[in-house]
C-alpha cells in the first residue's frame, strides 16, 4: 500500500498575522537573511525562532517545543564546542535586532538542514520559513544547482511557504554556473 503525503492545502495553512517564523542561519554573517525576517515578524507580528543544523550532530530526541537532544556523529569526540557555536550566533541575532522589541527564540538543531527546519516549523506551527538563498559558485554541477539548496528542498517536502532571502544574485547574461 502507498504512503499517502499529506499536501499542501487552505486548511493547512497557517495565517500570516501572529503567526510564528522559523529562520535558517548560519555560521557565515548572513544579515540580510536575520533583517528580512525581523522585518516581515514586524509586519506581521509574528514570533521569530531562528534555528541553526549542525550537520555533524544527529538528533536522538525530538520534543514537542521544536528543540532537540542531539549527539556528534563520531562517538569518540567529546567535543561541546557546539555551546560556542549556538553562543556566537546568539549573539549575532541579539546584536542585529538589538531595540527592535521583536521576541525571538533560539534553536539548535541537528541532521539533515531541510528535516531539522520542518520538524521546528510543525512544532511551532511556523507560518513560514526563511532561509538565505546564494547563487552557485561557477563550476558547479547541473544536481548542485538544483539538489543543493536548501530553500528548494523545504518547498518539495512541507507544505509551509518558504521565503528565499537573496544573498548572492546570477548575471543572466553570464555563462551558467556548470558551464
Amino acid at each position: 500500500m502507498l504512503h499517502q503525503v499529506p499536501q499542501p492545502s487552505q486548511d493547512r495553512m497557517t495565517p500570516f498575522g501572529g503567526g510564528a517564523l522559523v529562520v535558517g542561519v548560519r555560521r557565515v554573517n548572513d544579515p540580510l537573511v536575520v533583517l528580512t525576517a525581523a522585518a516581515l515578524a514586524r509586519a506581521t507580528g509574528g514570533e521569530l525562532y531562528f534555528a541553526y543544523v549542525d550537520e555533524q550532530r544527529f538528533t536522538e530526541r525530538e520534543f514537542p517545543d521544536g528543540t532537540v537532544q542531539h549527539s556528534d556523529i563520531n562517538p569518540d569526540a567529546a567535543d561541546d564546542s557546539w555551546h560556542l557555536v549556538e553562543a556566537e550566533l546568539k549573539a549575532e541575532v541579539d546584536r542585529l535586532l538589538a531595540g527592535s522589541g521583536l521576541a525571538w527564540q533560539f534553536r539548535y538543531l541537528a541532521g539533515r538542514p531541510d528535516r531539522a527546519l520542518t520538524h521546528l516549523a510543525r512544532a511551532v506551527d511556523a507560518a513560514v520559513l526563511v532561509v538565505g538563498n546564494r547563487a552557485p559558485e561557477h563550476g558547479a554541477k547541473v544536481h548542485e544547482f538544483f539538489g543543493g539548496a536548501l530553500a528548494l528542498k523545504l518547498a518539495q517536502h512541507q507544505h509551509r511557504p518558504v521565503l528565499a532571502v537573496p544573498l548572492s544574485v546570477v548575471d543572466w547574461k553570464a555563462p551558467m554556473p556548470w558551464a
